[in-house]
């Protein structure tokens, strides 16, 4: 289950705080079928400064809008952010929402969505091409996965917070080509969809791959919660200063869960 709370403070919504920001939707011209997407502009803009680029895909059921609530979480000012949507409807009695289906025309689709949302994103703003991020929750992170691994030359890392390694779909990656991307896995300990046994065996697989994998596992199920966004943070300004994580490594925290 997606669950996504509205918190930043126990003062202060979600909403207040984009106030301050720049967050709008609008549409790429895309040769796929059109899709909208989300833009979040930083705090305090500086056109002259080259920006890191995160593209956040957004967990199943839910649409691009996911933006609105994740980038303030995960830094108000150091990120240019963009959300593209699903590429598969899915239906439950709450809601219609999206999801990322693993399927060739899916991944295609969501691999156009993602190479128009950084030419959008360039056009608009001053971004560092070197410093792109793609990022994703459940669903969203297995396609980041998928799409990064299958682009390495693209993206500086790829971040995934309970997504389980992409399979059944081949090729999947060229370790050779990958090996230079770091990885960061957002893990609850808990979890039913991406359960312990499955991240072991996904992890000897990067192992074996040679891949540069860190694994930060938290104390809850299939959340998405405050702690991992401001994590996700550190790491990805660690990359961009160049001070790299330690390879396999293993956090244990809480933070609210966003529902």
């Amino acid at each position: 289950m997606n669950r996504i709370q509205q918190l930043i403070h126990p003062k202060t919504s979600v909403s207040e705080v984009a106030d301050h920001s720049s967050i709008r939707p609008f549409s790429t011209k895309q040769k796929t079928p059109a899709a909208q997407n989300f833009l979040f502009t930083p705090l305090h803009y500086e056109p002259k400064y080259a920006y890191p680029l995160i593209i956040w895909l957004h967990g199943p059921n839910d649409n691009e809008r996911q933006l609105k609530q994740v980038m303030p979480l995960i830094s108000m000012q150091n990120f240019v952010g963009i959300g593209p949507r699903g590429t598969s409807v899915e239906h439950n009695p709450d809601k219609t929402g999206f999801t990322w289906q693993q399927t060739s025309n899916d991944v295609f689709l969501a691999e156009q969505r993602v190479m128009d949302c950084i030419d959008a994103a360039t056009q608009r703003f001053n971004i560092s091409t070197g410093k792109i991020f793609l990022a994703g929750f459940q669903t969203g992170g297995t396609m980041a996965m998928r799409v990064a691994m299958r682009n390495p030359e693209r993206f500086a890392s790829v971040i995934s917070i309970g997504g389980s390694f992409p399979v059944n779909l081949h090729p999947v990656f060229d370790p050779r080509r990958v090996r230079k991307m770091p990885i960061l896995i957002g893990h609850g300990r808990d979890s039913r969809q991406y359960p312990i046994e499955q991240v072991c065996n996904d992890l000897r697989l990067f192992h074996s791959a040679g891949l540069k994998i860190t694994l930060r596992q938290y104390p809850c199920a299939d959340d998405l919660t405050t702690k991992m966004l401001s994590d996700m943070n550190g790491w990805v300004m660690e990359q961009v200063t160049g001070n790299s994580p330690t390879q396999f490594s293993k956090s244990h925290f809480g933070g609210a869960s966003l529902n």
